[in-house]
């Protein structure tokens, strides 16, 4: 019932490198792991920036060699990693890498991650403990799976929380409908019933979007709730 936290869906091993990683190296950990950036640590583990495809394709660019279509970041990769080691610190992952790194921690929600994502425009959050060391990495996929859940799935989750903030006579009298994430609360609205607790309680439930009141005895849409408000 309760909202899941990024410490539940984050990956505990996590590719990493170091400032003096040269770009060669972290070609070929992107492209061998799939992924689309990694975290710069330090002795401490601790997380100092992060190194995207982007950023080693604006260093083969600036090279004029980014090629075209489809293939310009893959092919790009390619050519980084084959080529011969360099010390140029500008070319190393401390050169290369976006500091300060955005992170999270393993409490916060699910949906703020999301959020940081969106707001950023980051695909990937290295997840820090208080003291700031990496212990994990949380993508947009791992959140994805949070919000991708099916309406009965998600009906069930508000039932069951409808249940929790009613007495049981009139929860019976309640019906609930989910459709694509928004939730619909319908029939008659007994006394024990508080409409602002059902709403909050359905908002608390993660995949839901949108929460509208139709009960009988107060018609007023309360989808213009946000998650912010409960």
């Amino acid at each position: 019932m309760k909202h899941r936290t990024v410490g539940e869906v984050m990956t505990s091993e996590v590719v990493r490198a170091h400032p003096d990683t040269s770009s060669e190296e972290l070609a070929r950990l992107l492209t061998s792991h799939h992924i689309s950036a990694l975290p710069v640590v330090d002795d401490d583990d601790k997380v100092m920036g992060v190194v995207s495809r982007t950023d080693l394709t604006r260093r083969q660019a600036a090279h004029g060699r980014t090629g075209s279509g489809r293939d310009r970041v893959p092919g790009a990769l390619r050519r980084i990693a084959r080529a011969r080691p360099t010390a140029t610190p500008a070319l190393t992952a401390g050169g290369l890498m976006s500091s300060p790194a955005v992170t999270v921690h393993p409490e916060q929600r699910v949906v703020d991650a999301a959020r940081i994502m969106e707001r950023r425009h980051i695909d990937r959050l290295p997840v820090v403990d208080e003291e700031d060391r990496l212990i994990g990495i949380t993508t947009r996929r791992d959140l994805l799976r949070v919000f991708l859940r099916t309406d009965e799935e998600i009906r069930e989750d508000v039932a069951r929380a409808v249940c929790l903030h009613s007495p049981a006579d009139d929860a019976d009298e309640l019906h609930i409908d989910v459709r694509d994430g928004f939730v619909t609360i319908e029939g008659s609205a007994g006394p024990g019933i508080s409409t602002m607790a059902l709403i909050r309680a359905a908002w608390r439930v993660d995949g839901v979007v949108g929460v509208v009141n139709r009960r009988a005895a107060d018609r007023r849409d309360a989808s213009s709730v946000r998650p912010s408000e409960v």
